[in-house]
């Protein structure tokens, strides 16, 4: 699946609707430069899932996980502080068992899941992004 997105309303829109179709033990594995619209897509998947607005999604740089509540709990992880061997410290699988698991700079993670969604989010300029979703079951 690909999408041209003009706005990062337009981003959180088509995450959305892809969160829709998330259910637990599903994991969304988040690719892109600095700045590509990680945390917008993000608060995008909080939408389709029904987190309530009043809770602030925001990249969990230092707390490494966010936990949103919704129709399904969403994990939000953060990797980029951290080297891969820190990562079978965090218990992810423990969380999938409970909701939904979202990783920013999944490139540092050392180990595949089983279902995952791979996202790439492409900058083509200050507003549009180009968004690639690749489906692993």
């Amino acid at each position: 699946m690909e999408v041209e997105t003009r706005s990062p309303e337009e981003t959180r829109e088509f995450a959305a609707q892809l969160a829709r179709k998330l259910q637990v033990g599903d994991v969304v594995l988040l690719f892109g430069d600095l700045g590509a619209g990680k945390t917008t897509f993000v608060q995008g998947l909080a939408r389709g899932l029904g987190v309530p607005e009043e809770c602030y999604v925001q990249s969990p740089t230092f707390a490494l996980i966010n936990e949103y509540p919704g129709s399904v709990p969403l994990f939000h992880v953060d990797l980029y502080r951290l080297e891969p061997e820190d990562v079978y410290d965090l218990g992810l699988e423990e969380l999938l068992e409970r909701g939904i698991l979202v990783i920013e700079w999944s490139e540092r993670l050392p180990f595949p899941f089983e279902k995952e969604f791979r996202v790439f989010l492409n900058i083509l300029s200050p507003e549009r992004r180009k968004i690639i979703v690749e489906e692993k079951r």
